[in-house]
């Protein structure tokens, strides 16, 4: 009940503020509009900066941008005399003082603008009519999804692949510089649905609903300490405009099929943003062998296995300006998805009287939730002085079956048929306030407090035949109850300098205290006892950066993460869905701390564009997933036990690439790649420990495009990535490739497509070894990942650009998270979390 106190007291400030800004004058307002124009072509300047003063003022009243035609309009001007300021790249600033409005005259058309191009400037700049697919910017990368062809159609997973220094396995599993500990968010958000199943939620977001993904590999102090990797977040479409606008768009192919629609209006002070996508793929078959050997006993199993997967989400989203000081916005955000897999398989154990016999799997899923945030943002008449306070409420479920059936074996009590259930819920509240003060031109601060307060609830049931005919009887031994807390409060404090000589200095501190409770139960397992964990990190940053030139930046940082096990690594209930390859969490897991220093370089050529970095991580109390033979009594045989542990720590070094160029003036290519050490030292014992040793791994991207007469544009791209090493071995690489035509059949209106996925082999194969002293394990996975498809995109609406207050919000980045990114119970689908580990 705190929880929701603490929400309910944020909406009472957000009522309260309104109440008390509302009123006021009622006297009529007016209009300033006209058309900015190129002195030399006379075609009008689509995007240039309206800037609206007082008569002879320097403080901007407000702004707006020209719309493709070079209109702009200024709403709900009171009658005065004012000054506007026209700036456009490439030329130089044109006022015009005074444009009068009177009470009689409310509307002022100051007709056409013309605009005469600087010679110098022009020299000096090459004006680009669009936004580049990559940006890099002071402190993260920005890669513009909507300008990305060969996304369309697909889903954020897709997207993700191409995004530089991103790699994401067959899996789902997204890393950032080779790390998997990174934080996702929605719109600068965290999503509960997120952390209940990151990749099957990510599958079910359309590519065409994304506008871009921006990447942080050195956050600062004010960002959450979790996520040793980075911070990822994902950023949906909204246009910030004047009037009712849209977008419909979707896709068919031979893999995948998507559909998605975004509306779009804001009229003054209010804005609203809706949207809806759903996503849905044909079945696909995945083939899988194993091979495990322990000391002498060999077990195989051969399979195929189909798979349904389909997902909807949407989104509303309301803001609205009081006035020029005070705002706020509110969001909420639905989703829901479902995979299903059905499988055969034929299997082996030499240990057996009768070493074959076969087995058919069904595994079915259903998750979805909501988040609802709002926050209420007040900037003061200081230039820069701005108080956020937000609040947020995500709660997302899932629940999932399973059955296992055994045929041609001649001991049932070893080979039992089992089915089971497993229901999780997942709450998640979060309360902050952000303070931002510029305390001189050269000095601001930043600081603020957050609490984020988590409950999970597990409740997974087992059922077994008695010699595998027969009604299904409870397991009470495998079955099990777990309910989980996580409290974190955190207090940051950021100060940033401009300094002499074009340097720039940002330092800043953040202390979080985690408090963890765990209460496992289970009828038959005394042994079994509620659990507590507290500890307290400063977590410092630091960002040096030096403008070498107008086009150059050299910038040095430092930054201290941590990484908390999230439930699944928790939980100490041993999952025994898959008899012969059980798995079991830990409750005394230590979170993971990572230090990385880096270097970076980022230079502008004329339209190209390089950055360079080299980096050293060291991470202590590393855990990873350690796999080992085991005897269970129950099934009076070798089986293999994964269990998560602290291993010991890590060094690493590394250097990244990325960039653009046009050898001419149709064709663009853009490639990226991060390389990497892997260099562990270990507490294992040798018996446990494969690898010794550094190992260097990578990942890449390389796309090549060409815009072409008539509308055409067509693109293709290359991911390549290495084996990921652990501690026991190493997980698949894998390459993928694409390519994809569109054509503008009305400019900027109707556009259609074509795009292919792995076009000349139709499976992904990929290959994992795990092994130690007496223990190896190899499997090989065909994935089905070639497809093509038809895609369309069509805008409507009529509509002016202008400018809207950026608004901030929650942002949790959080928790090391398993091959599927959980963090709720579940059963052994990998649909749930939890559940018997």
């Amino acid at each position: 009940m705190k929880r929701i106190y603490i929400i309910l007291l944020l909406i009472c400030t957000v009522i309260s503020a309104k109440a008390q800004l509302g009123g006021g004058g009622s006297g009529l307002t007016g209009r300033i509009s006209g058309t900015v124009i190129d002195s030399l072509s006379k075609k009008p300047l689509d995007y240039a900066t309206i800037s609206l003063f007082n008569s002879g003022g320097n403080s901007p009243i407000t702004g707006v941008l020209t719309d493709d035609k070079g209109n702009f309009k200024l709403d709900n001007i009171k009658a005065g005399k004012y000054k506007l300021a026209i700036t456009f790249i490439g030329y130089p600033t044109k006022i015009i003082d005074p444009v009068i409005t009177t009470s009689s005259k409310l509307d002022n058309n100051v007709g056409k603008v013309l605009l005469a191009p600087s010679s110098k400037v022009l020299n000096a700049v090459e004006i680009q009519g669009q936004v580049p697919l990559v940006e890099n910017k002071i402190d993260k990368i920005v890669f513009n999804a909507e300008k990305d062809l060969t996304s369309a159609g697909g889903n954020a997973t897709d997207v993700l692949r191409k995004v530089p220094l991103v790699a994401v396995d067959i899996n789902g599993n997204v890393s950032l510089r080779g790390d998997q500990n990174v934080r996702v968010l929605i719109n600068g958000k965290p999503s509960g649905a997120l952390s209940s199943s990151l990749a099957d939620v990510l599958r079910t977001i359309p590519a065409d609903q994304i506008k871009n993904i921006e990447v942080i590999t050195s956050p600062s102090a004010k960002y959450d300490a979790e996520g040793s990797g980075g911070i990822i977040n994902i950023v949906t479409k909204s246009k910030n405009v004047s009037g009712l606008s849209g977008t419909v768009s979707g896709g068919i192919g031979t893999r995948q099929n998507n559909g998605n629609a975004n509306v779009n209006y804001k009229q003054n002070r209010l804005s609203l943003t809706a949207n809806i996508g759903t996503n849905f793929a044909w079945p696909q078959t995945s083939l899988v062998d194993f091979r495990s050997q322990i000391g002498d006993v060999v077990r195989t199993q051969n399979s195929t296995s189909e798979t349904k997967r389909g997902g909807t989400i949407g989104s509303l989203i309301g803001s609205y300006d009081f006035n020029d000081f005070n705002s706020i916005t509110s969001t909420f955000r639905l989703n829901t998805g479902h995979f299903q897999t059905d499988g055969t398989s034929t299997a082996t154990n030499s240990a057996l009287a009768n070493p074959a016999y076969t087995t058919a799997n069904f595994n079915k899923a259903n998750f979805g939730g909501f988040d609802w945030s709002g926050d209420y943002t007040h900037k003061f008449k200081k230039q820069g002085e701005e108080l956020t306070i937000a609040g947020q409420w995500s709660h997302s479920s899932i629940k999932s079956d399973y059955s296992s059936s055994y045929f041609g074996v001649t001991d049932t009590r070893q080979f039992a048929n089992q089915l089971g259930n497993n229901d999780g819920i997942n709450d998640e509240y979060t309360a902050q306030a952000d303070y931002a003060l510029p305390i001189t031109a050269k000095i601001k601060l930043e600081a603020g407090g957050k609490g984020i307060f988590r409950k999970i609830n597990s409740d997974y049931n087992v059922f077994n035949q008695i010699d595998n005919q027969g009604p299904f009887l409870p397991n009470d031994t495998a079955s099990n109850q777990y309910d989980y807390s996580q409290n974190v409060y955190a207090g940051y404090t950021v100060l940033s300098f401009t300094l002499p000589k074009n340097y720039s200095l940002q330092i800043g501190g953040r202390i979080e205290s985690t408090h963890i409770k765990g209460d496992p139960r289970n009828s038959t397992q005394e042994s079994l006892s509620p659990f507590s964990q507290s500890y307290t990190n400063f977590v410092p940053s630091f960002i040096l950066s030096k403008n070498l030139t107008p086009t150059q930046t050299l910038k040095l940082t430092y930054n201290k993460r941590i990484q908390r096990p999230s439930l699944q690594f928790l939980n100490p209930f041993i999952n025994r869905a898959n008899p012969d390859n059980q798995s079991q969490g830990n409750p005394t897991l230590s979170p993971e701390v990572s230090q990385t220093v880096e270097l970076g370089y980022n230079t502008f050529i004329k339209s190209s564009m390089i950055n360079l970095a080299v980096y050293y991580k060291h991470t202590s109390d590393l855990i990873e997933s350690i796999s080992s033979p085991f005897f269970d009594d129950d099934l009076q045989r070798n089986i293999t036990r994964t269990n998560y542990l602290n291993i010991g720590k890590n060094n690493s070094f590394g250097a990244s690439f990325f960039g653009s160029v046009n050898p001419v003036k149709i064709l663009t290519i853009r490639g990226s790649i991060n390389a990497y050490t892997y260099d562990p030292s270990t507490t294992l014992t040798e018996s446990s420990n494969q690898n010794n040793g550094a190992y260097f791994m990578y990942n890449a991207f390389l796309s090549a495009s060409v815009t072409l007469k008539g509308g055409f544009t067509a693109e293709g791209f290359g991911v390549f990535n290495s084996p990921k090493r652990t501690i026991q071995g190493k997980n698949p690489a894998f390459n993928l490739f694409g390519f994809g035509v569109k054509k503008e059949i009305i400019a900027k209106k109707l556009t259609v497509g074509i795009n292919a996925l792995s076009p000349f082999q139709k499976y992904l194969k990929l290959d994992q070894d795990v092994s130690s002293r007496n223990f190896s394990q190899t499997q090989k996975i065909r994935y089905p990942l070639q497809s093509f498809g038809v895609t369309f995109s069509y805008n409507f609406g009529k509509v002016s650009y202008g400018t809207q207050q950026k608004k901030k919000g929650v942002n949790n980045d959080d928790l090391k998270q398993d091959d599927q990114g959980g963090g709720m119970g579940g059963g052994p689908s990998g649909g749930g979390r939890g559940g018997s580990r």
